[in-house]
């Protein structure tokens, strides 16, 4: 699958050093050994965006689609440098591609017991091996419910849960109105073009675009980073 390049970030607050907008060594490497499926370049751009929001807002760092962990590695350590925290949401039983029968079934995240996806245990070995326990908060729901009941502005929402239109406008109708003006809004495994991937995300992507309500900061891969422009929530 051919990918297009990154863009140059741009609108990056003019405080925010080049080398904070880096994940560590440990950082990466946690993040490179964890269960997941997104590619270190644009896990890089991901940590750049949250470094950003974070340094600039002070204000938690919201992933709705956890699986085991690893992108939650990227925010939970830019908000640990920040001094905020990392949010994510998901009802760990596994989106519909990764139910048996499908591509991306994991075995060895199945309960044995109940016979279901449970991607919790995993994720919190992940980062309790990356030493990050303490900067996440994880919350066990789906999100549309979460979103509801949410009560406060979130600097970054980073959108990569089920990828149905569905789901991913629930998605993004739940959690862009949560978030701050001047945050970024990040959606993931954005095709343009159907031979590479589902156009659900990509759908959400244009919405968001449409709205006014973003402009939008780089583009790396299939991760889309949105910078929040309007003073008025709006999905």
């Amino acid at each position: 699958m051919t990918q297009p390049a990154a863009s140059a970030p741009t609108g990056a607050p003019a405080d925010t050093p080049a080398d904070a907008r880096t994940p560590d060594a440990r950082t990466l490497a946690a993040f490179e050994a964890a269960k997941g499926f997104m590619p270190v370049d644009e896990g890089l751009a991901l940590y750049a965006a949250a470094a950003d929001a974070a340094a600039a807002l002070r204000l938690p760092l919201l992933e709705v689609g956890t699986y085991c962990g690893r992108s939650t590695i990227l925010l939970a350590a830019a908000a640990r440098a920040a001094g905020t925290v990392a949010v994510t949401v998901d009802h760990h039983r596994g989106s519909e591609e990764q139910q048996p029968g499908w591509e991306y079934h994991d075995p060895e995240v199945v309960d044995p017991e109940v016979g279901r996806m449970d991607t919790l245990p995993t994720f919190r070995r992940t980062l309790h091996a990356a030493g990050l326990e303490d900067h996440v908060i994880a919350v066990v729901g789906r999100s549309p419910q979460v979103a509801g009941v949410w009560g406060r502005q979130v600097g970054l929402v980073f959108i990569d849960g089920g990828h149905t239109d569905e789901h991913a406008t629930a998605d993004y109708e739940g959690w862009a109105p949560h978030l701050a003006p001047g945050g970024l809004l990040v959606i993931h495994d954005v095709f343009p073009d159907p031979a590479d991937g589902g156009q659900a995300p990509y759908r959400v992507y244009r919405r968001a675009l449409a709205s006014g309500a973003f402009t939008e900061v780089s583009a790396t891969g299939s991760l889309r980073v949105l910078r929040r422009t309007d003073g008025a929530a709006s999905a």
